[in-house]
């Protein structure tokens, strides 16, 4: 984290310490059960986990790996896309949806995103589409689903993978034009969820996991996550090493018990600050009968810089997600984009700021940020 998202003495963007204060007893339980037997890498938690996991996603599968950013890696190497092939993403997003495309010898092709809701826009998918093009990474960002509907029809068209980062949305639901709601992660050929600690549901360390409805890809990304192994020092291909250790899995099975309800709490502080902040700034957008879970609360005015100032000067901890769109990032230079080619996204880097937003945050301290933003706008 930032210095700008700790702003320790006001209102913090993100307060771990009180959500861990009120399950401190039950991690220590799993702690000692862990540590008692002393199955530290894969032991079986992490299955239990990756069951709990399938089940709350609505996915038949689950594998656990060292992060987000790895069960996007292993996805793409779980469907052997590799040197000359392309895949479809968002420049806004958080760099690791674009540089595991990059690993594993592939072209990242940006599209960009409705303004709305930050995420890749589907009708403008298509025309990028290649010869190469052999997968699209949906991501749904901040927390609400992207439009998969639309998306799932362009990769059947083209015969595509889909890849879902929901690196930020975990529990989050996207509703179909039959009004069937889905869960994100159980709808492309694999989903990619990040238990980083600042995730709705967040370990104390670094992981991940992939969802699947393939069986056999899910016992592919189980030996690739082992130095491609099934059998111990018998390696049948090249994986890595991304495998979660037990005791973030244990973290994370106390933790899940209370996601709906944290979840809950998420949506509450997002009613509060839609009915401060309305006609004040831009509030986030949320496509009709789709869930979000609020991952970010993430405004949008022409007055960021001002709003920035107040904050810095009230100690309000903020996020700017994200500063510099990817396609403008140096290592990304190769590519050959430019300023203006996603102009959707390069508004969003520019106007775009992230409000404190978690179960644990009280009615006073959005106030005082409601009140900061009105003072600035």
């Amino acid at each position: 984290m930032s210095n700008k998202e700790k702003s320790i003495n006001g209102v913090p963007f993100l307060d771990l310490a009180t959500q861990y204060r009120a399950i401190k007893k039950e991690i220590w339980e799993r702690f000692d059960e862990v540590l008692e037997l002393q199955n530290l890498i894969l032991g079986p938690q992490v299955e239990e986990l990756e069951k709990a996991v399938a089940d709350y996603c609505g996915a038949k599968f689950s594998i656990g790996v060292g992060s987000g950013s790895d069960a996007i890696l292993l996805s793409l190497m779980g469907f052997d896309i590799g040197n000359g092939d392309e895949v479809i993403t968002t420049p806004f997003t958080f760099f690791s949806t674009a540089s595991a495309i990059s690993r594993v010898g592939a072209r990242p092709v940006f599209v960009d995103i409705d303004i709305d809701t930050f995420n890749i826009d589907p009708n403008k998918i298509e025309e990028k589409i290649t010869k190469r093009t052999k997968a699209i990474i949906p991501v749904h960002l901040f927390g609400q689903c992207a439009d998969m509907e639309a998306i799932v029809a362009i990769a059947k068209r083209y015969n595509l993978k889909i890849i879902e980062d929901a690196a930020q949305a975990i529990g989050a639901e996207y509703q179909t034009k039959d009004s069937n709601r889905v869960k994100a992660c159980s709808i492309g050929d694999t989903g990619c969820l990040s238990f980083y600690p600042s995730k709705n549901l967040g370990c104390f360390g670094e992981g991940g996991m992939i969802t699947t409805n393939d069986e056999k890809l899910s016992k592919k990304l189980k030996a690739l996550r082992a130095h491609g192994s099934k059998e111990r020092y018998y390696h049948y291909m090249i994986g890595v090493n991304s495998r979660l250790d037990t005791m973030q899995a244990v973290v994370l099975l106390v933790k899940i018990k209370y996601l709906d309800e944290w979840t809950k709490l998420r949506n509450k502080k997002a009613q509060v600050y839609n009915e401060g902040l309305k006609g004040i700034v831009k509030t986030p957008y949320c496509r009709n009968g789709n869930f979000h879970v609020y991952n970010q609360y993430v405004i949008m005015s022409s007055k960021i810089k001002l709003i920035e100032e107040v904050f810095r000067e009230g100690r309000i901890g903020y996020g700017r997600y994200y500063p510099l769109p990817l396609h403008m990032q140096k290592c990304f230079e190769y590519l050959g984009y430019k300023k203006g080619d996603f102009p959707d996204s390069e508004l969003a880097s520019e106007k775009a700021l992230a409000l404190p937003i978690y179960p644990e945050l009280g009615n006073d301290q959005q106030e005082i940020a409601i009140r900061a933003i009105k003072k600035a706008v």
